[in-house]
């Protein structure tokens, strides 16, 4: 391995171990974090810690510090329910360009392949739902989603939108066998999903716009549910401890 590879690798590690530390919230929010602390305890030198936390920082979940150095980010309440409103906005969009464009018949065929993966993560009875299958193949749906225009920018900005943890589509999925009302409320995602395929194979982009919108807003929906009636779930689901509590 050359010099160049390994410090690449040294640096991927660092970022996917802060990260991680991050989301669970062994860093909490507000902490400042120092190159040569955590070089010690990651056991590598301090270039690799620094481009790891450029990049975190690219991510949204650190900010640099005046002066230098970087500190873990914490959210409002509110920007975190104005991410979710952004991501669906783009989403729409996607999605009324594909409908209005004419999406690639190989693409759309795709999008059918990964809805039927996501109708095989239910099972028989109501609210019945493989949880992890469902948030790998439901995170392949909204990146093939923002791909069907076939335009860089809207997948670009797709995924900035989506970066932020509490942001993402498959957001608020907790393993947790309390969640009856978000286990129910997956099988009326997935009736979106398939009804915004059916509009942009139909070419009706308003109405295929309108869908995505209301779909990204489901995950409102969930964080609501989370801030205000179950807030022990917080510290379960990745990155909620970032967010300021209302």
């Amino acid at each position: 391995m050359t010099r160049a590879s390994a410090a690449g690798t040294h640096a991927m590690r660092a970022q996917i171990e802060l990260r991680e530390r991050i989301l669970s919230g062994e860093l909490p929010g507000g902490m400042r974090l120092f190159e040569v602390a955590l070089a010690e305890q990651l056991e590598i030198s301090r270039t690799p810690i620094r481009e790891a936390m450029s990049h975190l920082a690219e991510e949204g979940l650190l900010e640099r510090v005046r002066g230098g150095g970087f500190r873990v980010r914490s959210f409002a309440f509110d920007d975190v329910m104005d991410a979710i409103e952004l991501r669906g906005v783009m989403e729409g969009t996607a999605a009324r360009l594909a409908a209005e464009r004419g999406a690639e018949p190989a693409a759309l065929a795709e999008m059918q392949r990964l809805l039927a993966d996501l109708d095989k993560c239910f099972g028989a009875e109501p609210g019945e739902v493989d949880f992890e299958a469902y948030s790998e193949h439901n995170s392949r749906f909204h990146a093939a989603l923002a791909a069907l225009p076939g335009r860089r920018m809207i997948e670009r900005e797709v995924a900035r939108a989506t970066q932020l943890p509490f942001a993402s589509p498959s957001a608020f999925l907790p393993d947790n066998a309390r969640l009856a009302a978000f286990r129910l409320s997956l099988n009326v995602a997935q009736e979106q999903h398939h009804a915004l395929i059916e509009a942009i194979e139909a070419r009706q982009g308003a109405r295929a716009e309108a869908i995505a919108r209301e779909h990204a807003r489901a995950a409102q929906r969930n964080l609501r549910h989370i801030f205000s009636d179950d807030r022990a779930l917080i510290p379960r689901v990745p990155g909620l401890g970032l967010v300021t509590q209302p």
